[in-house]
C-alpha cells in the first residue's frame, strides 16, 4: 500500500466519520481513565451501563477509594474480570492521590506506572484527553492493520510502530477513532460490510466483495 492509497483511504474515512470520538461515555479525564480500565474484554456499551450508575455516586479518586473493595465491585459485577479491575483501581486512585494531587499524569511514563495501565490505555488517554497523535492498539486496529494492509504486523507493538510511521500526518490525531469506528461498525471481525465500505475499492484485503461505494452515499458509521 503506498503513500498515496494511504491519504485517500484517511480523507474517506474522515468524511464518513465526521465527528471520530470514543464511545466510553465520560465527563472528566479520570472518568474516561477509569471507564478505559474496565473496558479491557468488555464492550463500551457495558462499560457506560456500569459508569453511568459508579459515576453518579463516585467519580473522583477519593469517592472511589471510599467505596472501598465490595462497594466499587458492586457497580461493575457486570463486567469480565471486574475483581480484578476493581482492585487495580482501588490502587490507581491511592496512587493519584499521593503521588499526583488526584490528577490523571499526562505522561506515558507515569499512566503505565499505575495499576491496571498499560501501553494501550495510556495511548487512549494520552490521544483523547491530552490530545497527542497516538495510536492505541485493539482488536479493531490489530485486525485493519492487517487485513486492510495499512500496518501488517504480528505483535500489536508492530502495527502500533507501523501506523505511527505510515499514517498521514494531518489525519494521524483522528487515526485512532477513526479506525476503531470502521473496524466496529464496518470492517467487522467476522462479515466485514464490505459493500458498505467506503474504502473497499482502496483495501487490499483478498476476500473482500468488491463494491465500492461512492463519496455521494457516504453516511456517518458511527
Amino acid at each position: 500500500m503506498n503513500a498515496q492509497q494511504r491519504l485517500e483511504i484517511f480523507r474517506r474515512l474522515s468524511v464518513a466519520i465526521p465527528n471520530p470520538s470514543t464511545e466510553l461515555q465520560h465527563s472528566s479525564t479520570f472518568e474516561l481513565l477509569i471507564a478505559v480500565i474496565l473496558s479491557a474484554q468488555a464492550t463500551d456499551k457495558g462499560v457506560n451501563i456500569a459508569t453511568d450508575k459508579l459515576f453518579s455516586v463516585a467519580n473522583t479518586p477519593e469517592a472511589i477509594l471510599a467505596l472501598g473493595l465490595h462497594g466499587l465491585e458492586s457497580y461493575i459485577k457486570s463486567i469480565g474480570l471486574y475483581h480484578s479491575k476493581a482492585k487495580n483501581i482501588l490502587l490507581t486512585c491511592q496512587k493519584l492521590i499521593t503521588e499526583h494531587q488526584s490528577q490523571v499524569p499526562d505522561s506515558r511514563a507515569a499512566l503505565e506506572a499505575l495499576p491496571g495501565v498499560g501501553r494501550k490505555t495510556a495511548n487512549v488517554i494520552l490521544n483523547t484527553a491530552f490530545g497527542e497523535p497516538t495510536i492505541a492498539v485493539d482488536t479493531h486496529l490489530f485486525r485493519l492493520g492487517n487485513r486492510i494492509n495499512l500496518a501488517p504486523g504480528k505483535t500489536v507493538l508492530d502495527v502500533e510502530k507501523k501506523y505511527l510511521k505510515t499514517i498521514p500526518k494531518e489525519f494521524l490525531q483522528d487515526a485512532h477513532h477513526l479506525l476503531i469506528l470502521h473496524g466496529r461498525y464496518i470492517c467487522t471481525a467476522r462479515k466485514p460490510k464490505c459493500g458498505q465500505c467506503c474504502i473497499v475499492d482502496l483495501c487490499e484485503y483478498k476476500a473482500k466483495e468488491f463494491n465500492p461505494v461512492p463519496d455521494s452515499t457516504l453516511r456517518n458509521q458511527k
